[in-house]
């Protein structure tokens, strides 16, 4: 049974300097423009961080359940990949959760629960929006935590990892390696849970992703591909 956080491990051990996920951005707004390349050990310090945050500040362990109100975008990759490090269970749908992770100051401070706000550009270093009392501030607060990273527990394989479209899928099962190993695939989705399950699938057969967010002409995303030697989109 391969579960997330070994899809992690075996990324660094493979090549940890190798692209992983690169995201180049259309949407409008702060980031439109971006492009962004991050590695194994980038990502694997990003995840340290944020399952240190998830253990230390909010008390997140196997059975709570992490709601990630998040776009398709590498940051959504790091927080998905931090709870599951923490044994806890990412839901995309609404519903009762212990911790809710989201670029939405209003959603922030009305969901009853703690919360993180997350600001997506590139370089942020605080939030560009007023953040609600008692909301971390994940682009000023994240880098206090540690770089390294050890769980309080493990989850078990039956145990839920994820929820999404009112499915569950269980930690033995939330990782289906893609049949091509070295495969970069070109995404396009708007869906945060396919997103998720092919960075997953991907990694596991030691591949990489690359996003495209946004509205992009055919021609754009086809040079794109090429010039990632990447299939599709």
């Amino acid at each position: 049974m391969t579960r997330p956080a070994d899809v992690l491990q075996q990324m660094l051990r493979s090549d940890s300097a190798k692209p992983r996920i690169t995201t180049y951005d259309d949407t409008e707004g702060p980031t439109r423009g971006e492009r962004i390349e991050i590695s194994a050990r980038v990502l694997s310090n990003w995840v340290s961080k944020a399952a240190n945050a998830l253990q230390d500040e909010f008390d997140i362990a196997p059975g709570s359940v992490v709601r990630l109100d998040l776009p398709p975008h590498w940051r959504t990759t790091y927080w998905a990949l931090a709870a599951w490090s923490v044994g806890a269970t990412v839901s995309l749908d609404d519903g009762d959760s212990d911790l809710v992770v989201t670029t939405d100051p209003d959603a922030a401070a009305s969901v009853g629960s703690p919360a993180v706000l997350v600001t997506l550009a590139g370089l942020a270093r605080g939030a560009t929006v007023p953040v609600p009392p008692g909301v971390m501030d994940e682009a000023r607060e994240l880098s206090t935590h540690g770089d390294q990273f050890a769980a309080w527990e493990e989850p078990a394989g039956d145990d839920t990892a994820l929820v999404a479209g009112r499915e569950r899928t269980a930690y033995d099962a939330v990782v289906v390696p893609h049949e091509a190993h070295a495969e970069r695939r070109h995404l396009t989705t708007t869906d945060t849970a396919d997103f998720l399950a092919t960075c997953l699938a991907l990694w596991a057969a030691d591949g990489s992703v690359v996003l495209s967010r946004g509205e992009a002409p055919a021609d754009v995303l086809a040079e794109r591909s090429r010039a990632e030697g990447a299939s599709g989109p």
